[in-house]
């Protein structure tokens, strides 16, 4: 027999994104439920940038302090070429107030998160449900009638154990795959791009072969046979990255810290690695956020490349930007299908710009760190050396701490 349990608003996905649109809700009185296909917290690192607009969102949740206790503060980053540095930028002037990019794993984010959202809305938050069908009668010829969500049990897959929710409103937290995206017949630009990278956390050592590398700064080395990435974590260990062309590579710590040795001359112990991961690149950005009474936010509406670390923080400033908006519909008793209101159009057009803008620098990145020939390393090397050099280092660091991309507008972040 299948369960029937009501909501105000149903999240699909439980992770940072999903779990921070339920905070910022339950915070405002909403009666929220998040639905999380996997039945265990995860155990290891992915995401790790916290960019200064990502620690505004958390702060909206009383989160910062606690983040900023576990992480590791970045004010400073070196691009290095061929054995010598090319120059660097530091954060201070683009955010005076937080002038730093905190690294936290993954893992760590979304304990802060779930047991903030226990605090806020005990029960909240439903582990081990996999969300097979959304109905949303707000699409055919029911306006004003509840969504209806459908889901079945991962805790236990040899028992038939179904649920059926019934929400005002259904938000889309659930990865570029999005059932919600899908079911509520939203388009979809992809563009796969070739680059391929792997990528794994090791224990920090202190044999430095470039000169004048600070073991809490980040480092990119723009080698010619394509870019190694660096950067400090809590506990004593950094994450480095690599890229490896257009086929991926074994995912072995040995690969990874013999592309390392290869390009930059550092030494990596392979034995202290904690996590690996090999990854392609792609853009995959929304035709629009909502459809009927479903919105979609994060990687469900907007997936970049993770070179920049900037796509958690853009899916948090979705869920800040929209909390306003739910709790006014739900306060006003709206039930037109969301795609026709105008404060939701306006919000869509925005995110979806800023994505974009996000995206393309990232892309700049992954030009800039691609195998090169030698010439062309020269010319390059010589350009990032005069820009490092003059005022211009100020603009890229706005861009790199997300609060300017180039190419798009000044980030609006909590206050």
């Amino acid at each position: 027999m299948t369960q029937q349990h009501t909501c105000q608003v149903l999240i699909v996905g439980g992770g940072p994104v999903g779990l921070v649109m339920a905070s910022l809700l339950a915070q405002q009185g909403v009666d929220v439920a998040v639905l999380e296909r996997r039945t265990h917290p995860r155990q290891y690192s992915r995401a790790i940038g916290l960019h200064p607009p990502a620690l505004a969102v958390l702060n909206a949740v009383q989160l910062e302090e606690a983040a900023v206790a576990e992480g590791q503060r970045v004010h400073t980053g070196a691009a290095y070429s061929r054995g010598r540095r090319l120059g660097g930028l530091s954060f201070e002037q683009a955010w005076p107030d937080r002038p730093f990019v905190l690294t936290l794993p993954q893992n760590r984010t979304e304990a802060l998160l779930s047991q903030r959202l226990s605090d806020l809305s005990p029960g909240a938050l439903h582990p081990g449900w996999e969300v097979l069908e959304v109905r949303d009668p707000a699409r055919t010829d029911r306006p004003g009638a509840k969504v209806q969500v459908h889901a079945r049990s991962t805790i236990e897959p040899g028992q038939a154990v179904e649920r059926t929710w019934s929400a005002d409103l259904v938000i889309g937290a659930d990865g570029p795959r999005s059932l919600v995206r899908r079911t509520a017949g939203i388009g979809l630009h992809t563009q796969p791009l070739d680059d391929t990278y792997i990528m794994g956390d090791f224990a920090q050592h202190h044999a430095r072969v470039v000169p004048h590398h600070d073991d809490a700064a980040a480092a990119i080395f723009l080698a010619p046979t394509g870019v190694v990435e660096s950067f400090p974590l809590p506990g004593n260990m950094r994450r480095w990255v690599a890229h490896t062309g257009t086929q991926f590579l074994p995912e072995r710590p040995e690969t990874l810290t013999r592309l390392i040795a290869e390009r930059t001359g550092e030494q990596v112990d392979p034995s202290t690695s904690t996590m690996m991961s090999a990854f392609a690149v792609r853009r995959r950005l929304a035709h629009q956020m909502a459809a009927g009474r479903c919105v979609i936010i994060g990687d469900a509406a907007h997936e970049v490349s993770p070179i920049g670390g900037q796509g958690m923080t853009l899916g948090w400033l979705d869920a800040w930007h929209l909390a306003p908006l739910i709790v006014h519909m739900l306060a006003e008793r709206n039930p037109a299908p969301l795609q026709h209101l105008e404060s939701v159009q306006r919000f869509a057009h925005q995110r979806l710009s800023a994505a974009r803008a996000v995206a393309r620098q990232a892309e700049l990145n992954m030009a800039l760190g691609r195998p090169m020939r030698p010439l062309t390393v020269t010319v390059r090397d010589v350009v990032l050396r005069s820009v490092l050099a003059t005022g211009l280092r100020h603009r890229l660091a706005k861009a790199f701490s997300m609060r300017q991309p180039l190419g798009g507008p000044e980030t609006q972040i909590p206050r």
